[in-house]
């Protein structure tokens, strides 16, 4: 892949190289990352892991993971591997498709799972020009087979961290397969009193406790600043400092 930006995150702790203009990784997968409860010595598989972003800052922020990334483009799955080369982690990228998981991913058990799978609805919106942003913002596999595919991964007790659009909210509940149980839900928010945009899920394979909506958690603090940058203290902390998201 030519044409390649590198760029920080995580205050520079991360550095990633990643197509002009194709599909590049931003806050989302630093908040996806924020929100997986992972432990040093555990194993993450991220789901469509793009060029590494979600999974290396999981792995920027928790040492001593095991760390794996499924990916449906070979492109952006080499870009992976590179990218983990680049910041020094051992990261296996395996090419394949969620909804024809290939032979390596199928007797594999992990003790979390991450993904933002594409959320537009190629029915109703507009294509990009680049092949892979396009796939990326609007993939063939529908949400139901990414979570089924993350609940067969998972060992007992293992968890799903998702981020979505919270449009995509009821479809995701309705897609958690019978396995996953436990489900938590926390809204993000532009700003305080503001309509979330975003929600995080978490979800325990063969857990029982009732379904929790959390309370809504505003990315930024008080009015716009004049450069848009005014982040909330955890927001900063999360997005420059590398430190874990405040589940409440």
């Amino acid at each position: 892949m030519s044409d390649l930006t590198e760029d920080d995150f995580l205050g520079g702790r991360l550095r990633l190289r990643q197509p002009s203009k194709g599909f590049r990784s931003g806050m989302d997968a630093m908040l996806l990352a924020a929100a997986v409860p992972a432990r040093p010595g555990e194993s993450a598989l991220e789901l469509g892991c793009g060029a590494g972003a979600a999974i290396l800052a999981l792995g920027a922020r928790v040492p001593g993971l095991t760390l794996a990334g499924l990916e449906l483009q070979p492109a952006y799955a080499a870009l992976a591997c590179a990218n983990a080369a680049l910041n020094g982690f051992a990261l296996e990228v395996i090419e394949g498709d969620v909804a024809q998981p290939p032979p390596g991913l199928r007797a594999r058990a992990v003790d979390h799972v991450l993904m933002n799978p594409p959320y537009y609805d190629r029915a109703a919106s507009t294509r990009a020009e680049d092949p892979g942003r396009d796939l990326a913002h609007g993939g063939p596999a529908p949400l139901s087979a990414w979570l089924a595919l993350a609940g067969r991964r998972l060992r007992p007790g293992g968890i799903l961290t998702l981020i979505q659009p919270t449009a995509r909210l009821p479809e995701a509940l309705a897609g958690l397969p019978a396995t996953l149980g436990s489900a938590e839900i926390l809204p993000l928010a532009p700003r305080p009193g503001h309509e979330p945009r975003l929600i995080l899920l978490r979800a325990r394979k063969g857990g029982r406790a009732p379904f929790r909506l959390l309370p809504s958690l505003p990315l930024h603090d008080g009015p716009p600043g004049p450069d848009g940058k005014d982040f909330a203290p955890w927001a900063v902390s999360v997005l420059r400092g590398g430190t874990s998201l405040p589940w409440p």
